[in-house]
């Protein structure tokens, strides 16, 4: 059934000529009718299906606007290495105990790191980390020796990037509250790591085919693909 809310808000949205995602920032504002702090998701259409392979994408970008959300961070890492995490912000630090925790089930946090010695000891838990996608990596920057940055990175606005087997990405921008300044930061820093993946795949033609924008409880509307000003 829809709400009275939703019914006010604009109908056939995804019909309209694609906009500059800047020139959209008002019209996406506008619809967070809701009392809570919308997000602002992206939401891509990448061109995944080549004749030889499937085009695979998984990174993080730095979003240099932040999130809006608060990430509970734990590091798995050597004891001498524990008050350069507990410095860094990290909410959970722990070594081998902690690593038996996990794997009885404790997962009372959103991101772990680790460092490349413990890495072996959390590569026998992929059956419990694997489906959370909780399993640190190192190209997504959670495997590291560089404790302090990994978990300034995880806290500060680090956002994980991947396509399903559709070849869909979403991915947030921000809140409502956030300046239009912040959110375009945000989008060209998403659109410039995708670039980048095109560039380290074996891609014919665009990887990006579309592109849409929407507030959590709004309506989507079709971007016009090009870095915002």
């Amino acid at each position: 059934m829809t709400s009275k809310r939703f019914k006010k808000l604009p109908e056939n949205t995804k019909d309209l000529t694609p906009e500059p995602f800047e020139k959209l920032l008002e019209d996406l504002k506008k619809n967070c009718t809701t009392k809570f702090d919308e997000s602002l998701d992206l939401s891509f259409q990448i061109n995944n299906k080549q004749k030889k392979s499937e085009v695979n994408i998984r990174t993080v970008v730095n979003l240099p606007g932040g999130t809006g959300k608060k990430v509970k961070v734990a590091v798995v890492c050597e004891d001498n290495k524990s008050q350069e995490a507990k410095d860094a912000g990290a909410d959970i630090v722990g070594s081998d105990e902690f690593v038996e925790k996990i794997k009885g089930g404790e997962l009372n946090f959103e991101k772990l790191i680790c460092t490349p010695g413990m890495m072996v000891k959390l590569s026998k838990l992929g059956k419990v980390l694997g489906p959370k996608g909780l399993m640190p990596n190192p190209k997504l920057g959670s495997v590291s020796d560089n404790i302090k940055e990994a978990v300034t990175n995880a806290k500060s606005g680090q956002v994980e990037i991947r396509n399903d087997k559709d070849g869909n990405i979403g991915v947030s921008v921000g809140k409502k509250s956030f300046s239009d300044d912040q959110l375009i930061k945000n989008y060209n820093a998403i659109l410039e790591t995708l670039e980048k993946e095109k560039s380290n795949n074996t891609l014919k033609g665009d990887l990006i085919k579309n592109v849409f924008a929407t507030s959590t409880m709004g309506v989507s509307y079709k971007v016009k693909l090009g870095k915002s000003i």
